[in-house]
């Protein structure tokens, strides 16, 4: 969670911008304050013909980007300053401070409007609360928290109905002193401002609480500011965190349908998106949807066209009862796997589709490329389609090699299974032959 800091300094600095005239500068309302009210106006020392004269000149230099040059004139009337009233000493000390920020020098920035608050009711109360907020700002860059923390303090305090951004910023200083609770009230606090006031909430300040409440452990309130942002700012990554906590939480049917309605609405662009997704579904036995969103996803190049990600297609469609789409999405698959296992699972595709030369050469291919789950299956498999076309011998040996390989395997299923066969195949090229022979 990062919070971009300069971006943050030109929220309230722009405020200490010196326009047409000084009066303009030490009046500027700052945009953390909603209404204005009336209040008792103060009285301050008046600026000389001179003084304005010289604060003139130097927001020249600043206006041509001639830092130095307002520097200079501004050091040179500080060199005067045991002439100049508190309100003199103020202005010239602003935009001094000005300067230096613009310099990005902002320790001397914030030394000299410490200057500035230091004059007390000599200033006007727009040029203190704007140049409290500045310092709350610019002691938040400079890492010095607690300063932060209490200038913003200062600053409500003397405020004109202050919205809610100082509360914001409070939650954001917290945040990087890694009081999660503190951070999480202030948070919540503008927040709440804010609706009362009707005004936008800004995605950031969900960003924030949503990361604060994640790190307290609080999945509750994690899920609903998702649910918030997924409505008000639908993004993949918020659809993509909802449907993942919804996961975590156990909460299968809730991951599976936002994850689908991300889907719907074109935000899923990532292969793990949708592949997740297709899982998902499988998992709920919607095996018919899984394979759409998984063929679409490789015709548009979004999902790999792997070993993996075809045999999980394939299977889609086979649960879908598709096989006529499964079988050459599975062929394609095993030709890229590494080992035998898809052509272990097409024998038994072609198996219950009657197609018994696919399926003794999808065995023969699981067992030339090995690293199937039990090859004693295979051998059993391959016995079955072998018989089915009345090649006893060849499934006698497979049924043979089952019965040996179960055997070493300890599986006394697969070796009762077998042997069986062998015993069936037996007596039946018994029969034939007793037949031949009477003929």
């Amino acid at each position: 969670m990062k919070i971009s800091l300069r971006s943050l300094l030109y929220t309230g600095l722009c405020a200490l911008v010196l326009g047409a005239t000084p009066a303009i500068w030490s009046t500027t309302a700052h945009a953390a304050e909603e209404q204005k009210k009336p209040q008792k106006t103060r009285r301050v020392p008046s600026i000389s013909e001179a003084v304005y004269k010289k604060l003139a000149e130097a927001q020249e230099f600043i206006d041509a980007k001639d830092y130095n040059g307002a520097e200079n004139v501004l050091k040179n009337m500080l060199d005067r300053s045991k002439r100049y009233n508190g309100n003199e000493i103020g202005q010239v000390h602003s935009m001094l401070g000005y300067v230096y920020f613009l310099k990005e020098e902002y320790v001397k920035a914030i030394s000299e409007y410490k200057i500035v608050v230091a004059q007390g009711e000599d200033i006007p109360e727009g040029l203190e609360t704007t140049t409290l907020y500045t310092l709350a700002q610019l002691s938040f860059v400079e890492g010095r928290f607690q300063d932060a923390l209490d200038y913003m303090e200062t600053w409500i305090s003397k405020a004109d109905n202050p919205g809610p951004q100082p509360q914001i910023f409070m939650g954001q200083v917290y945040y990087q002193m890694k009081d999660y609770p503190a951070a999480i009230d202030k948070m919540e606090g503008g927040i709440q401002m804010a609706r009362e006031r009707d005004m936008t909430i800004k995605e950031n300040w969900w960003q924030l609480l949503n990361f604060l409440y994640y790190e307290q452990e609080n999945m509750p309130k994690v899920i609903e500011i998702l649910e918030i942002l997924v409505r008000d700012y639908p993004k993949r990554d918020y659809w993509v965190r909802l449907a993942g906590m919804y996961g975590q939480e156990g909460e299968d049917i809730k991951h599976m349908k936002t994850l689908q309605a991300a889907y719907a609405g074109d935000y899923l662009d990532k292969e793990t998106d949708l592949t997740n997704l297709a899982g998902l579904l499988m998992q709920e036995e919607i095996p018919y949807k899984a394979a759409k969103i998984l063929e679409k996803g490789i015709d548009d190049e979004i999902v790999e066209r792997s070993s993996k990600n075809l045999r999980a297609l394939g299977q889609a469609w086979q649960l879908a009862q598709e096989v006529d789409k499964a079988i050459p999405v599975l062929e394609d698959a095993a030709k890229l796997a590494d080992d035998g296992r898809i052509y272990d699972q097409l024998a038994y595709v072609y198996l219950e589709a009657d197609r018994f030369d696919d399926c003794i050469r999808s065995a023969n291919g699981a067992l030339d490329k090995g690293g199937v789950r039990k090859v004693q299956s295979t051998y059993f498999v391959r016995g079955l389609c072998l018989y089915n076309q009345d090649k006893l011998n060849d499934a006698r040996g497979s049924f043979v090699s089952c019965r040996n390989e179960a055997r070493r395997k300890e599986d006394d299923t697969n070796q009762r299974t077998c042997l069986q066969w062998i015993t069936f195949i037996d007596r039946e090229k018994d029969r034939i032959a007793k037949l031949a022979a009477a003929g």
